[in-house]
């Protein structure tokens, strides 16, 4: 394995320590995770091996996409389709649809091999590999690539304008958009690879099958061939339920070397997203459901 040849002035003064030719979180490091969006605490807890990458130098890059997002949707996207016609995007959606597919797809498989192959066979708790091995720049890139796609997300909600389908904004759906870029710049920037990767594929094998649903919708495909739509939420609120257990056991495990800070994102991010998909679901399925026995 090749090592990350990094002394304590080019980390900056970040707390860190070899063990085993790997660069890991020293036992102490949780006290200022409360800081973690601090400039100083960026710089001194940060991935080194990510300096320069797109987005990936300072949060506010993210932070101002996600408020363009924001500003479009709710704002700009209406006020331009206001005496507009809806657009059909059949086409487009069609492609995006696809591609989402074949992209969240590849992202999966990557990440899947990553996660399971890692420094060790421990599946609760995997340290971050911060060498410049081939498989560890992968696992990096992976969760890189895995933040760059909740961009791409984003135009879920533009076709929804375009197509003059505003009501499919919903409460949970906005939220969901615009603050995922942000926990998800978390991972490449702090810890790519290790536990972060669990997450992200988890959530990219429910992408593949929430846009292979998508594209066949898109299609045309009759809707009782889709009869399984409404499992969709379902398997987002597992998936949340599984990182939350899953992020939990590093903060047990008192000999695991994976940062803690990280855990507590995860938690909160699936705690939050478990209670907002959990009301989408009371809202739309259970009240349809009293509907039709009515």
């Amino acid at each position: 394995m090749e090592k990350l040849v990094l002394d304590d002035e080019v980390l900056g003064g970040a707390r860190w320590s070899k063990q085993n030719d790997f660069l890991v979180f020293k036992e102490n490091s949780t006290l200022d995770s409360w800081s973690l969006w601090s400039t100083d605490m960026i710089e001194r807890i940060r991935d080194p091996r990510v300096d320069g990458w797109l987005l990936m130098d300072s949060p506010w890059g993210t932070v101002g996409l996600c408020l363009a997002y924001l500003s479009i949707i709710l704002y700009f996207g209406p006020r331009f389709m206001q005496n507009r016609a809806a657009y059909s995007m059949k086409v487009p959606m069609l492609l995006y649809n696809l591609l989402q597919t074949v992209m969240c797809t590849g992202i999966f498989i990557i990440g899947a091999r990553s996660w399971y192959s890692g420094m060790n066979k421990n599946l609760f708790c995997k340290p971050v590999d911060y060498s410049n091995s081939k498989q560890s720049l992968v696992a990096l890139s992976m969760s890189w690539w895995y933040f760059f796609s909740k961009f791409i997300d984003f135009f879920d909600s533009f076709f929804f304008i375009l197509r003059k389908k505003n009501n499919q904004l919903s409460t949970l759906h906005i939220i969901h958009h615009s603050t995922m870029p942000i926990f998800s710049w978390t991972g490449p920037k702090f810890a790519g690879g290790g536990n972060t990767l669990f997450g992200g594929t988890v959530n990219m094998f429910v992408h593949v099958v929430m846009y292979f649903y998508y594209f066949l919708a898109a299609l045309g495909v009759r809707k009782e061939f889709l009869w399984w739509k409404k499992y969709l939420t379902s398997m987002q609120m597992i998936q949340f339920m599984t990182v939350i257990v899953h992020s939990t056991f590093p903060l047990v495990m008192q000999d695991c070397q994976y940062p803690k800070e990280m855990c507590y994102i995860f938690l909160f991010n699936a705690a939050m997203y478990l209670g907002l998909f959990y009301n989408f679901y009371q809202s739309e399925y259970k009240k349809a459901s009293k509907n039709k026995q009515q």
